[in-house]
């Protein structure tokens, strides 16, 4: 079954009593039982609910995976992933990272005896020196957020393998339309489904696919007994939202690329990030590994300060300043101040992430809006 046939019917089937071609929306917290056991696997919705569990497949097959959890944000996606871990292990990430997930590990995993290395993970075999008896898992962004930095995933997956380590790719910025970590080597594949799998900025939510039963066994259990579980109505909004991915996801691309050429050359630009150019470091992993370069663009104002920054951030009328991304409309965001505030500044500075870096979802607005937009905000 191909993608877009997949992101209408995957996991979804009419409903059995009333034959409603949609999924229903079982607002129910429990279910009754014939007898003590017998519930058809549904017992109560913290576990498990019908509305979810169409989500989770659909999901789950977009990935080319065959389990799929969703949860009540990315963060808790994240928060379950490292819950399978012990005090004393050891976990090698990257050194460009959204700034929730750099938070999470350093001020509250850390804080359990988990150790983290932070690395430039643009040649795989940048872990090897890190990787001793106590390394348990490898998590990594691709592309990064927000410099765009591309990881080797099938390379990587080469190592993880021969030392017995979990890898997890956050495959939030590529989408599944993009890129399928599984069948590059991933074990875990997470989302911050809030971006482009929902794809309307109306619902926040997280996932996680693997095809792995041991790791699946794990994660569920850890899903039902902590209870950060979406509700019935936001998976049937994501639902519906993925019923379209494929066709946002073409616009965003189309978009993505128009808007980065445009700003490639603009006087006003010392820097850009966008893997589709072929100076892109990794532009060749990024061409092998992805279907197309989507719709995230990460630009560094030439000579702005952090006040010119905010003026030109604060000037944008179709472009909305705002955190997140992957939805219709188009954001700009200054991850300095905001999504990745929470990182040291001399951290940040390391990869790129200045006082005068604006990110820029893409959005599926009229291009020649979206240029003139920019054209007038640079000014």
């Amino acid at each position: 079954m191909k993608f877009g046939t997949k992101a209408i019917h995957a996991g979804q089937h009419p409903d059995p009593t009333t034959g409603a071609v949609m999924t229903p929306i079982y607002q129910t917290s429990t279910y009754w039982q014939k007898s003590p056991g017998d519930n058809k696997g549904y017992e109560y919705s913290r576990g498990t609910n019908p509305t979810r569990k169409a989500l989770e497949d659909c999901i789950a097959a977009l990935e080319n995976g065959t389990y799929g959890l969703a949860f009540s944000s990315g963060m808790a996606a994240t928060d379950a992933v490292m819950k399978m871990l012990q005090p004393g292990d050891e976990v090698i990430t990257g050194n460009d990272l959204y700034g929730g997930s750099y938070r999470i590990f350093t001020k509250v995993f850390a804080n359990y005896g988990i150790k983290f290395h932070f690395l430039d993970l643009s040649k795989p075999e940048n872990i090897l020196p890190y990787v001793n008896e106590h390394t348990k898992m490898v998590w990594v962004e691709t592309p990064t957020n927000p410099t765009m930095q591309i990881v080797d995933i099938a390379g990587l997956a080469k190592f993880t393998k021969a030392h017995d380590l979990v890898f997890v790719v956050d495959n939030t910025f590529a989408s599944p339309y993009l890129q399928n970590p599984i069948d590059l080597g991933a074990d875990i594949v997470m989302h911050s489904v809030t971006k482009y799998i929902a794809g309307h900025s109306d619902v926040v939510m997280g996932a996680l696919v693997t095809n792995n039963k041991e790791l699946y066994d794990k994660l569920w259990f850890v899903y039902n007994a902590c209870g950060a579980t979406p509700g019935p109505q936001d998976s049937f909004l994501v639902l519906r939202g993925i019923k379209t991915l494929h066709l946002r996801m073409q616009a965003h691309c189309i978009n993505g690329e128009k808007v980065a050429r445009y700003l490639k050359n603009h006087p006003k630009i010392d820097k850009i990030y966008w893997p589709g150019f072929e100076d892109h470091p990794n532009h060749n992993v990024a061409k092998k590994q992805m279907r197309g370069f989507g719709g995230m663009v990460s630009i560094s104002l030439k000579d702005a300060d952090l006040a010119e920054t905010f003026r030109i951030a604060s000037n944008f009328k179709v472009f909305t300043l705002a955190e997140s991304l992957g939805g219709v409309e188009s954001l700009v965001n200054h991850p300095a101040s905001m999504t990745h505030g929470s990182i040291p500044k001399e951290e940040r500075e390391k990869v790129g992430v200045t006082d005068s870096l604006l990110r820029l979802s893409v959005g599926v607005e009229d291009i020649e809006d979206l240029i003139q937009d920019l054209e007038n905000a640079l000014k």
